[in-house]
């Protein structure tokens, strides 16, 4: 049988592209995704959720700013 001596196909989430979309996607959701990866090693996920935490921590900050600042402009608008 085939099978057998094929090469086992690895699966669509543990793709590093996948990881990478459900990161734009969902922020430090997608952490898991990167945990549960046997390709990489502890040392590689350490810096992946250090990373991702970090973005996600800029990006939170951008936010804040994005609605403080749309917040004035529509004190400033209304009557």
């Amino acid at each position: 049988m085939d099978n057998e001596n094929a090469p086992k196909k690895e699966k669509w989430y543990l793709k590093t592209p996948s990881f990478v979309i459900a990161f734009l996607c969902v922020g430090p959701l997608a952490l898991p995704l990167a945990w549960f990866n046997p390709r990489y090693s502890v040392k590689k996920k350490v810096i992946i959720t250090v990373i991702v935490l970090i973005l996600s921590y800029f990006m939170m900050v951008m936010l804040g700013n994005s609605l403080k600042t749309i917040s004035e402009y529509y004190k400033m608008i209304q009557p």
